[in-house]
């Protein structure tokens, strides 16, 4: 198998039920690895792309209209068999519990997948809202900091398979009632968890190491 074969270029789905969708979609399109990044809406739109992310908006209002909708069975079983990351309330859906702020796991449906557990609202208000410098394992160009966009992020309150999740990035300093060491990002196999919003920046390597690691993962898959 030729290196091209393997790597080839992924089509890309954004859950478009709510949140900041149409930002991932913009910077996703930029990215030569993609053939081209679409909105998934249904079970019908999903089933046509080769990854997914779930963005940064309402984690309870998302699984909701899935739910409601009958979206949710088919998207449960994409992510456990196809590269999804999830950024903030993506990020949520992908955890296996909720451990405190706002809505406890129970009242609200999860996807899972990510061996961890959350703590919603964590980094506070809206009007605490902060970026944040990041050293991102994996990512091009590492020595250059990404810039981590924070606003009311959940933080990882526990790593409950530490075998198999791979820490990505922490907080480097003390912000406000988050301290220094904070995990932000992890990966657990073909899952990808951040706490920030890399599609509110103009730096596109935070995609760019998801669409690599999940170009990886299917080739590994189709060996």
């Amino acid at each position: 198998m030729t290196q091209e074969q393997e790597y080839k270029k992924i089509r890309v789905g954004v859950l478009a039920l709510q949140g900041a969708f149409s930002e991932h979609i913009i910077l996703l399109n930029t990215l030569p690895q993609v053939s081209e990044a679409v909105a998934v809406r249904n079970a019908q739109e999903i089933k046509q792309v080769d990854a997914l992310v779930i963005p940064g908006g309402e984690s309870t209002t998302m699984a909701l209209i899935a739910e409601r909708s009958g979206f949710w069975p088919t998207l449960q079983e994409f992510v456990q068999t196809h590269p999804t990351w999830g950024t903030c309330a993506g990020m949520i859906l992908l955890s296996e519990s909720i451990t405190s702020g706002g809505t406890l796991k129970g009242d609200q449906k999860l996807l899972g997948g990510l061996g961890i557990s959350i703590k919603r609202n964590a980094f506070g208000t809206q009007k605490e809202s902060f970026e944040a410098g990041l050293h991102v394992e994996g990512l091009e160009n590492a020595e250059k900091l990404f810039p981590g966009v924070f606003i009311r992020g959940p933080v990882i309150d526990e790593i409950l398979v530490p075998e198999e999740v791979q820490v990505v990035t922490k907080l480097e300093r003390d912000y406000g009632r988050t301290p220094k060491g904070t995990i932000v990002a992890v990966r657990r196999g073909h899952l990808l968890g951040s706490a920030f919003h890399p599609e509110l920046t103009r730096d596109s390597r935070m995609h760019l190491l998801f669409v690599k690691m999940a170009q990886e993962w299917i080739a590994s898959q189709s060996k």
